[in-house]
């Protein structure tokens, strides 16, 4: 079993901690409910745009999400479950939703290239880099949707694999493993290709 440095884990205990403030600030006084929602907009919004059409649709649901999160706001209690993964798990029930109400979700091919970042050295690398996302695009696609769903939660949204066990309610082992096998066979998949 691999340690955490003591810098790390005191600097995420700090983290939590300085988190743990914030939301008990906003529980008592909604502007403060702000400074939650910058520590968290980009990273909700790249979790929904991955499951929407459109800048537009995934700006929207990303506002739908946080007017949840203020509202439902006053009501959480941590019982060990962090103000992060609490609110992606409201994200993560928005998409739902708006699933179930016909809206079309995004499929991975369909993500837009300014969100993939390329290096504009040359063309050729250019190029090639763009083959290499193609590849991986089309590895992706073929996975079930659970599978990309985690994918999503961990790289679009940058959840630890304990946040991600929080959203989806599984043991935070179980969704290193799996994330761990995910990672492998398109690994194996890219280089078999």
């Amino acid at each position: 079993m691999t340690s955490i440095p003591q810098s790390a884990a005191a600097d995420s205990s700090r983290a939590v901690s300085e988190e743990s403030a914030l939301v008990e600030t906003a529980q008592h006084d909604p502007a403060a409910f702000d400074a939650l929602y910058q520590l968290y907009v980009t990273r909700v919004y790249r979790y929904v745009r991955a499951h929407t059409s459109s800048d537009d649709d995934a700006e929207d649901l990303t506002q739908q999400v946080f007017l949840h999160a203020l509202d439902a706001l006053p009501a959480y209690r941590s019982r060990g479950t962090p103000f992060g993964a609490w609110l992606f798990r409201i994200a993560h029930h928005a998409i739902v939703d708006t699933h179930r109400n016909h809206l079309a979700m995004v499929a991975w091919d369909e993500v837009p290239e300014r969100l993939q970042p390329v290096s504009a050295a040359d063309l050729e690398g250019d190029l090639l880099h763009q083959e290499a996302l193609a590849q991986l695009r089309h590895l992706i696609a073929r996975l079930d949707p659970d599978k990309r769903e985690l994918l999503t939660l961990r790289f679009a949204a940058k959840l630890s694999a304990t946040e991600i066990a929080t959203v989806v309610g599984k043991k935070p082992q179980a969704v290193k493993k799996q994330l761990t096998r995910i990672m492998q066979s398109l690994k194996e998949r890219y280089h078999g290709a």
